[in-house]
């Protein structure tokens, strides 16, 4: 049997991004690809001289991900965000996500709100993820593998605190400031189309700035609906809209935890 082609994915940053490729994948007319969030690596059951190949790479860069053949335990030619102006973008982004991610989780507490506390989540998950990615660059994929997984039990630990003190709170009165959780949102909001535009100088080429730019999307999102919950709390006096929001956002980031930790495991599995 010929040995599997094996990618390494840039651009991919959740499991709906995965699906596309694997649906890319098959509509090349190949089948049997498995493709992993967790260390973000493409095999598909193809020799090297198919003549679907051509294809099937072309279908997936279409969608805007890029890929590094993989040889051996490495990625065979250095992938094109190893600049020293990438590396110095992402550290600001960490920087940037990490450190209102603190600032969001303690404003959370002194305003009562359940909301703030999953975006303050939000923030601190994406951050950790930027930095171990940072790090795990050039290591090998048993390593990348097992960063994943770190990152996959911490974020499920976190998200479980979040969910469960949310479902705590559920039959308690308590009095949610309004004003001081939109003004947070709004200024997540902020800090997240700050992150876009540190990466802006390097968007060309590289497709991992796609995957920034979907994490701000959808983090954007995620604001939105903190702010549209301290409206709807400051409307009605109550901490309902709060504590739906918080649910929702916590059930989705473990949803997510849990895909990364499934897939590290499968990886670790396979290179045992």
């Amino acid at each position: 049997m010929p040995q599997p082609l094996e990618y390494r994915v840039t651009g991919m940053d959740c499991p709906s991004c995965a699906a596309k490729i694997e649906k890319a994948v098959k509509k090349a007319g190949v089948e049997g690809a498995e493709i992993s969030t967790a260390s973000q690596i493409l095999r598909v059951p193809l020799p090297a001289d198919d003549s679907r190949r051509g294809a099937m790479e072309a279908a997936i860069e279409a969608l805007g991900y890029g890929l590094d053949e993989i040889t051996g335990d490495r990625v065979a030619s250095p992938p094109a965000h190893l600049g020293a102006g990438y590396r110095r973008a992402l550290w600001i982004v960490i920087v940037l996500n990490a450190g209102f991610g603190v600032i969001e989780m303690v404003a959370g507490f002194l305003a009562g709100s359940q909301g703030l506390k999953a975006d303050a989540l939000d923030f601190l998950g994406d951050g950790l993820i930027t930095f171990l990615g940072l790090l795990a660059i050039g290591w090998s994929l048993a390593w990348r593998a097992r960063s994943a997984l770190v990152q996959g039990l911490f974020l499920g630990a976190m998200g479980l605190g979040v969910l469960a003190d949310t479902l705590l709170k559920l039959g308690a009165e308590r009095e949610v400031e309004a004003g001081t959780m939109g003004a947070v949102a709004v200024i997540a909001l902020l800090i997240n189309v700050a992150s876009a535009l540190v990466l802006i100088p390097h968007r060309a080429g590289d497709a991992n700035v796609r995957a920034v730019w979907l994490f701000s999307r959808n983090d954007a999102l995620g604001n939105a609906a903190v702010v549209l919950a301290a409206l709807l709390v400051g409307w009605s006096g109550s901490s309902w809209p709060d504590l739906a929001v918080a649910v929702i956002m916590a059930g989705l980031f473990l949803q997510s935890s849990g895909v990364i930790v499934r897939d590290s495991l499968r990886e670790l599995r396979g290179q045992g």
